[in-house]
């Protein structure tokens, strides 16, 4: 019998792999953006049937001038490409990502991605203040999965690393205040052959007390993206997706077509002998 490969370590990549990497910032252009944005979003069109996302209706004009962090769960690896077109097609703005072992991916940085390296806390901090920096331009929005490891599916307790904390708290005292936005992402089957991308954006936090403590505030935003999750995943059991808008749905295959056909016709009943 062979072995199963470890899906899931707790040791970050950087780590565990105990290479060297230099900081990478990232460096983006206009004719990248626009491969990266084609890119992405289709390979979304081409491996789901539909994405579908709620909870934009909170966000007001003042918050476009505010810098914005959206934090999220990390539990495969289409979820750099959800942050990416919800960032880009949603929020219509540029992602800066901290993306680990990005030597591996290089052009990456091309679409706004930036390393960090986990192997000493000198080297993470550059990562740190590089994100506290792009917050500055508030066409930036930086995405961040505070977990800082890759998590099964609907894993529990969600914890964080004080990085996104850190960040907070720096661009609080740096800008006046920042905007936190915990995003739910599920990955589902609903009633097409093709699985489904479902996202919730949860209650805004605004800080702007950069005193508070890291520790605290750390939890807060735990609580904050645990309650997003659970909310995102008890509205897709009930399948009421009234207050959902839609990005992308793809047209009925052939066969699917032909299936919403015969449900319409009425057959004769049938006599008895």
């Amino acid at each position: 019998m062979s072995v199963e490969e470890q899906l899931y370590s707790d040791i970050p990549p950087t780590k565990l792999r105990n290479r060297e990497e230099t900081f990478k910032p990232a460096k983006t252009s206009k004719f990248w953006l626009g491969v990266a944005s084609f890119f992405f979003f289709n390979m979304l069109q081409n491996r789901f049937h539909a994405f579908i996302y709620t909870g934009m209706e909170q966000f007001s004009a003042e918050d476009e001038n505010i810098p914005t962090i959206i934090f999220a769960p990390h539990c495969n690896w289409w979820d750099g490409i959800v942050l990416y077109n919800i960032t880009h097609r949603i929020f219509h703005k540029e992602i800066r990502l901290m993306v680990e072992e990005l030597n591996r991916f290089p052009l990456l940085r091309r679409g706004g991605a930036f390393s960090v390296n986990k192997k000493s806390p000198q080297s993470a901090m550059k990562a740190l203040t590089y994100s506290v920096e792009v917050l500055g331009n508030t066409k930036n929005i930086l995405g961040i999965f505070p977990q800082g490891i890759i998590r099964p599916p609907h894993f529990r307790p969600i914890e964080f690393q004080t990085g996104l904390a850190y960040i907070a708290k720096n661009a609080a005292k740096k800008y006046g205040k920042v905007n936190l936005i915990p995003v739910g992402l599920e990955y589902t089957f609903l009633r097409d052959n093709r699985p489904e991308v479902v996202v919730k954006f949860g209650d805004k936090i605004t800080l702007d007390n950069p005193d508070i403590n890291r520790k605290e505030f750390t939890a807060v935003l735990e609580h904050s993206l645990t309650k997003t999750c659970d909310d995102l995943y008890n509205e897709i059991s009930k399948g009421d997706f009234s207050k959902y808008h839609i990005l992308f749905k793809q047209h009925l295959k052939w066969y699917r077509r032909i299936e919403q056909r015969l449900k319409r016709i009425d057959l004769p009943p049938v006599s008895g002998v």
